[in-house]
């Protein structure tokens, strides 16, 4: 299955993670380009995360111990940042 994020948007990967032996129980993830760009979910391997860097994607791997929330606020606060740079309005 693939999903798209939109061009200067983040979003969170935790319910397409499939707990195997993956090592991160979250996926942050935004997309700063002005292209949307597909990603093959669910989550099965650690190869996937440099799989999607190399798209242009910008990934946070979050462990047990991580907080998920202060995470998530520093990503979205680099996207908007970004943003105002271009010029792009908030949605």
């Amino acid at each position: 299955m693939k999903i798209v994020i939109r061009p200067h948007h983040i979003i969170s990967l935790g319910g397409y993670i499939v707990e195997t032996d993956f090592p991160y129980r979250n996926v942050i993830v935004v997309n700063p380009t002005t292209e949307p760009i597909k990603l093959e979910v669910p989550v099965f391997h650690e190869e996937w995360i440099e799989e999607q860097r190399q798209l242009g994607l910008e990934l946070t791997p979050l462990v047990e111990e991580d907080n998920y929330l202060s995470n998530f606020r520093k990503a979205k606060a680099k996207l908007e940042k970004l943003k105002a740079e271009k010029g792009i309005k908030a949605e």
